[in-house]
């Protein structure tokens, strides 16, 4: 793979056309009401779904373990309680966070009000167990909801690092995990449960899903300082919310205690004054640097771990994705 050469999404899932096509129409089936207005909501988060990395490592995973056969109804269930699981957790999230824009578009907040959006993000959680024990695939539900317990803690604990700007590097990797590399975890390990994979096979996907995960939030924490004509998002949004990442907390590791206590302080005020002193601190300690430096090396780790699989398209999509999570622009 030439890492120096973009990567498209389009290109990974080029494998998987009528499996993408199967799960498509699952999926839209599984978000659905009987209420006209409801469903109108339903509809509109389905037409404005995020780019489906999720799912689509579902599906990879599965048709590489299985040696590239057909799958069947296990493998779209699993694809789609994971994208479910995403998608009412970012529904919820912008509810917390008051966001306005989800990909550019109104959230849904935004367009039908806090308590619809909470409601709906509700009724999607109630689907996943609703679809699980209805398939009667109660591995795969027990598998994936793990996930939600994990996405819950990692958002309390990082809110109450917030409040304290106690932030160190145990916490903040035990965030990411929780909070952004659980579920790309369980995506990958879902896809090998999904086709009966041995557990040693299962645990396998899982650990590539991890690596992954910490990269890809860890670029996140990276682009929260890219322009913001490069990201369409609002420069250091994170540290406007006195939250500490790693870029920071790398340049904090090599500050004088006095000096590390004057730059927490800073993020305490958040206001512009502070975030320019606290740029000026990342980029003269390397701070982005660094952290582009330990997100390499997750990446590197997740790719290893394939050179244990025979060559196949699908193997070769799964190393195309490390290397698309990594270039990411925004």
């Amino acid at each position: 793979m030439n890492e120096n050469r973009t990567i498209t999404l389009a290109e990974i899932k080029a494998p998987l056309a009528e499996e993408m096509a199967a799960y498509e129409r699952f999926l839209r089936e599984a978000l659905h009401s009987e209420s006209r207005y409801f469903d109108g909501i339903l509809e509109y988060i389905f037409d404005n779904r995020g780019k489906g990395v999720r799912p689509t490592l579902v599906m990879l995973w599965a048709k590489m373990l299985s040696g590239g056969k057909p799958f069947g109804k296990r493998v779209l269930l699993s694809a789609s309680l994971i994208e479910l699981i995403h998608t009412a957790s970012l529904v919820h999230d912008d509810v917390i966070d008051r966001a306005n824009l989800r990909h550019g578009k109104a959230s849904v907040n935004e367009m039908y009000g806090g308590r619809n959006a909470i409601l709906t993000g509700d009724f999607i959680l109630s689907r996943i167990f609703e679809l699980g024990m209805e398939s009667l695939e109660f591995d795969i539900l027990t598998y994936v909801s793990h996930s939600i317990k994990w996405l819950c803690e990692g958002e309390v604990i990082q809110d109450e690092q917030t409040k304290t700007l106690g932030m160190t590097h145990e916490r903040y990797y035990d965030i990411i995990d929780k909070k952004t590399a659980s579920l790309l975890a369980i995506s990958c390990g879902v896809g090998a449960l999904a086709v009966k994979a041995k557990a040693a096979e299962v645990d396998a996907a899982y650990e590539f899903g991890r690596n992954i995960g910490m990269a890809f939030q860890i670029k996140d924490d990276i682009l929260d300082y890219a322009a913001a004509d490069q990201t369409g998002k609002p420069t250091c949004a994170d540290l406007r919310e006195h939250k500490i990442t790693l870029p920071l907390l790398e340049a904090l590791s090599q500050m004088d205690a006095e000096e590390e206590q004057q730059t927490r302080q800073a993020v305490g005020k958040g206001d512009d004054e502070a975030i320019a002193l606290i740029q000026q601190k990342i980029e003269k300690f390397g701070g982005i640097e660094r952290a582009e430096r330990i997100m390499a090396e997750y990446i590197a780790s997740a790719k290893e771990a394939l050179t244990l699989y025979p060559a196949s398209e699908y193997r070769t999509a799964l190393e195309a994705m490390c290397d698309f999570l990594a270039q990411r622009k925004k």
